[in-house]
């Protein structure tokens, strides 16, 4: 009996030991995320517990976090004085719900990738500088928002249509520009904002709605009028240029159920006279309309019955006239429904109505096509987001000199490229698809416009607006005035300046970001299939913006001719495109702003004519290395940074697809070399090097 209660107790003991080391042991995801971090902030001595790699942060309470069972559920870690940044493995903590490391000194900018399902997120006051993380978008659980007190600055790229559970959020004391986007409408449990001390510009009409209780915009750019629904609120609303004077009334609406049964009462219909049409005159109106109506049907029936094969049954619509609006035959159908008539004799009657459409003011156009004389199709139409504007040919023509070669500014696969300067001013690229690249797609296209809408972030070119008329498609977008990268690199120009190491670090983030976006972000993943420099758009700050996204997963015929020199060698071998095939191609971008050298150059000798096949075997050498660097540098780069960027360029272009990393670890690769890097206005050379400082961040963002 002794010896069971001993086996019982070592039982006992031995379950206990399991039990704890289960509770203990932390996920493996986020103890590595929270090593990732740890080095990331330069190891620092008030985190106790914590180390950069190994432990267990749930098992041997590290400061500042909590667990629930084995994963950590917060991380709270303000007011300690931490430096460096704060790692770039967040993304996998998935049961993370509080995040605070406010007031604190880390600066730089924040990683693009934050835990996804956190309920509270403070970022405040830590020195973050660039865009605020487009990221913060898929957080749809997320109740508490606070950024102010850094150095966010440009537009704020958030998407807020699916933060309908956000309740608090403060953006102040940042140098946020830019109207507030209308996303913002969605935020229908927001209680309390405060965008005070920013530059924000517009109106605050897309607040009105939002149930909030407290609202601070002073000390911005706004204009127009306050509106009425936040009048009555605790709001701060100085440093502003409100206009003055009552506010204008809102635009009328669809008349309500309840004023057309009110319309006996109104004055234009009662029996007073003293204004409007009698009911005896709309009654003889209605009479009238009838007559003629039935005379015409008479006529019709009269001719089906005197002809074995009646003239309306050869009629092609489609091929020879404009189809009235669905309304007006409504309308005549409505007036008539109590009578003999067929209304599908009625249908061919109205459409055999010879309606052409209205001349189009045009001259000779770059294209040489006549659009006048091609039908309108109509087609049921596909729901396209109101920030995508309809464009008609007669505008577009206006705008782009009826497309004249003077306006074009860039041909490809897919079409040619348009500047369009429109009577307000603004200036817009135009984007005219081939027609065989739609040959079989046509009926679809308003579906492309419709998922390329879907597509938001800073770096990806917007798209604003479409055209489908006349069988043209026509795609609008943002305008960027320095041109594609391609131009930058390649073609001379007198009056530009050749790129910095600091512009080329620049543009590869922000282009690596923009593929991430595609990759990680988008659902289902975009895969771009023609990613170069040429589709790298550079606006006035030289930030560069992806063009072409989202077009060739749809357009299956834009990439048929395989460019074996830039593109990835399982792309060559079989024509498949995956997300793996888009690194490759990113890593030949960064080759070219590397080198300066296009992807394949005939008029080099032989052995330097592939840019990847020239450069790869000397990426590993720093002295090979420095020789291949772009001339118009003049040898102004840090050295250190130089290595870096080949080593991500390295691991891009290699030959195995399941070699090369996501684009979010080489998102990761590039922030940590801008933090690192410092330029010294020194020229590299035996004797003298820039200097470099893991504390200086360079000015990339």
């Amino acid at each position: 009996m002794m010896e069971l209660w001993k086996l019982l107790q070592i039982i006992m003991v031995i379950l206990m030991m399991v039990i704890c080391s289960i509770n203990g042991d932390t996920d493996p995801k986020d103890a590595s995320a929270l090593n990732v971090m740890y080095s990331s902030m330069h190891s620092p001595s008030q985190l106790t517990g914590w180390t950069a790699s190994g432990g267990d942060p749930c098992g041997q309470s590290w400061k500042g976090i909590t667990c629930s069972g084995s994963r950590v559920t917060q991380i709270k870690i303000p007011n300690l004085g931490l430096t460096g940044s704060i790692g770039y493995s967040l993304q996998n903590m998935d049961a993370l719900t509080d995040f605070d490391i406010s007031h604190n000194n880390f600066g730089g900018t924040v990683p693009y990738n934050l835990p996804i399902n956190v309920l509270r997120l403070n970022l405040a006051s830590c020195n973050f500088n660039g865009i605020v993380p487009y990221s913060i978008s898929t957080m749809k659980s997320l109740q508490q928002l606070d950024l102010s007190q850094n150095q966010f600055n440009g537009q704020l790229g958030v998407d807020f249509s699916q933060l309908s559970s956000l309740s608090s959020m403060d953006l102040s004391d940042n140098s946020l520009t830019g109207n507030l986007s209308t996303t913002m409408s969605s935020l229908t449990s927001l209680t309390s904002l405060n965008l005070e001390n920013n530059q924000f510009t517009g109106t605050i009409d897309v607040l009105a709605d939002l149930p909030l209780q407290t609202l601070n915009v002073a000390n911005n750019h706004f204009t127009g009028w306050i509106p009425k629904q936040l009048q009555n609120i605790n709001l701060q609303k100085g440093g502003n240029s409100w206009s003055t004077g009552p506010a204008p009334p809102a635009p009328p609406g669809p008349p309500s159920h309840k004023k057309s049964e009110d319309h006996k009462k109104s004055p234009q219909s009662s029996d007073s006279g003293k204004s409007g049409i009698g009911a005896g005159a709309i009654v003889g109106i209605i009479l009238a309309i009838v007559a003629v109506v039935a005379i015409v049907g008479f006529v019709i029936f009269k001719r089906r019955s005197w002809k074995p094969t009646p003239d309306v049954e050869k009629v092609d619509i489609k091929k020879t006239f404009v189809p009235v609006a669905s309304n007006d035959v409504q309308e005549l159908k409505s007036v008539h429904s109590s009578s003999s008539i067929n209304t599908t004799t009625l249908d061919a009657a109205v459409a055999t109505i010879n309606l052409k459409p209205p001349p189009l003011d045009r001259h000779k156009s770059f294209d040489d096509e006549d659009f006048s004389n091609k039908p309108i199709v109509t087609k049921v139409p596909i729901l396209v987001p109101d920030n995508v504007k309809s464009y008609s040919i007669a505008d577009l023509q206006m705008a782009t000199g009826s497309f004249s070669a003077e306006n074009l500014i860039g041909e490809g696969s897919i079409g040619r490229v348009y500047r369009a300067q429109f009577d307000d001013g603004k200036v817009l690229a135009v984007k005219k698809i081939d027609s065989a690249v739609l040959a079989n797609v046509n009926e679809d296209f308003t579906a492309v416009v419709a998922s390329i809408s879907q597509l938001h972030h800073p770096n990806v070119t917007e798209l604003v607006g479409y055209c489908s008329e006349h069988e043209q498609h026509l795609l609008i977008y943002e305008f960027h005035k320095n041109g594609s990268l391609h131009d930058f690199l390649h073609l001379e120009d007198e009056y530009s300046e050749p790129l910095t190491w600091n512009a080329r670090v620049k543009i590869a983030l922000g282009s690596a970001r923009a593929l991430e976006y595609l990759h990680e972000v988008c659902s289902p993943s975009v895969v771009h299939q023609n990613f170069k420099s040429e589709n790298i758009l550079l606006d006035g700050e030289l930030n560069p913006h992806l063009s072409d996204c989202g077009l060739a997963t749809i357009l299956p015929n834009v990439n048929q001719v395989v460019n074996h020199n830039a593109c990835a060698p399982e792309v060559a071998d079989s024509g498949q495109y995956t997300l793996k095939s888009d690194v490759y191609s990113f890593g030949v971008v960064m080759l070219e702003l590397l080198t300066g050298r296009k992807p394949f150059d005939s008029s080099r000798t032989r052995a330097e004519q592939s840019l990847v096949r020239w450069a790869t075997p000397q990426l590993h050498d720093i002295d090979t290395l420095t020789k291949m660097v772009d001339p118009a540098m003049e040898g102004l780069y840090p050295v250190k940074s130089l290595s870096r960027f080949a080593d991500v360029i390295a691991l891009c272009v290699q030959p195995e697809p399941e070699f090369r990393p996501p684009m979010s670890e080489v998102v990761q690769a590039l922030v940590r070399l801008v933090q690192r890097a410092s330029m010294s206005k020194r020229t590299v050379g035996s004797a003298t090097r820039p200097t470099e400082s893991s504390d200086t961040n360079d000015s990339v963002n």
